[in-house]
Parts: C-alpha cells; sequence; structure tokens
C-alpha cells in the first residue's frame, strides 16, 4: 500500500479520521495501566497471551492502514469543465452492454461497491474506462468477453 495514492470523497476521508481515532483510544485503553496476560502459564503457553498479542497486533495493523491511506489520499473532485467529457474518478457513467443498459459512479478502491453502482478505478472496466468519452467502444476480457459503449458521463461530485 506504500506510496499508493487512495481517491475518497470527503465523507469517506472523515469516517477513516473517526475510525482511527476510535481505534487509537482502544488501543490506548488496552495498553495503558492494564497488565498484559503472562506468556506462561505453568510449563504451557497461555493462551490469554497469545489472543491479547494477536488482538493488538491487529489493531496495530488496522491503524497503520489508515495511517497510510489519510497521508496519501487525494480528495475526489469534478475535472474542470474542459475534461467533464471524458470518464474519471467520479464520473457517474451509463454504459450499454448486450442490449442493456447499465450506469454506476468511477470511485477509488475504498468504497467501491458494485452493488451499490460503485465500481473501483482499479477494476478491470474502471481501468479499461478511465479517460474515454461518449462513444467510445470498450472490450473487457474478464472473465468473460463484454464490449461496453459509452452513453453518457456526468459529474456530481461536490
Amino acid at each position: 500500500m506504500e506510496g499508493k495514492i487512495f481517491y475518497l470523497t470527503k465523507e469517506k476521508l472523515e469516517d477513516l479520521k473517526q475510525e482511527l481515532v476510535d481505534l487509537m483510544v482502544i488501543e490506548r485503553q488496552k495498553t495503558v495501566g492494564v497488565e498484559a496476560p503472562k506468556m506462561l502459564e505453568s510449563e504451557d503457553v497461555n493462551p490469554e497471551f497469545l489472543s491479547y498479542h494477536e488482538d493488538m497486533d491487529a489493531l496495530r495493523t488496522r491503524i497503520n492502514d489508515l495511517e497510510n491511506i489519510i497521508k496519501h489520499h487525494e480528495i475526489i473532485k469534478n475535472p474542470p469543465k474542459d475534461q467533464q467529457h471524458l470518464v474519471g474518478i467520479g464520473a457517474k457513467v451509463t454504459m450499454d452492454f448486450d442490449g442493456k443498459s447499465d450506469e454506476f459512479i468511477l470511485t477509488g478502491t475504498l468504497e467501491a461497491n458494485p452493488i451499490a453502482g460503485k465500481i473501483s478505478n482499479e477494476s478491470p472496466v474502471g481501468m479499461a474506462i478511465l479517460g474515454r468519452k461518449v462513444g467510445d467502444q470498450i472490450t473487457i476480457l474478464s472473465p468473460q468477453k463484454i464490449s461496453y459503449k459509452i452513453k453518457n458521463i456526468k459529474y456530481e461530485v461536490g
């Protein structure tokens, strides 16, 4: 994840910052003034010790991930007017395929949710349509061959 840019809406960034604060409070509660379980219980390794350290490792990993995301984020914004005819992150795109029409918003990976109509800029379709314009035909081979035609591009980011 190091060096990667995370494309986020303002709302998602605020959610991640709040999650970070909450996790840091939990970490502090688990480490300050609380005695960690002893490593050995008689001659065997104490299962509470192992569980405590697994929990702390998972907590620290998530805190580190959140700090990295917050440090390397870019807020999704509307492109300049002269670029809004091209698909970019934050665009609502309508495409035809196999006689059907589908509409979705191109997002960063952390907000992607195909069921909610949000696809990642790193997905096969997302990568294929970035920088394209209305009328362009795109063929994706993942996992089957599907041809899309871009019908409309609209930006609604605040």
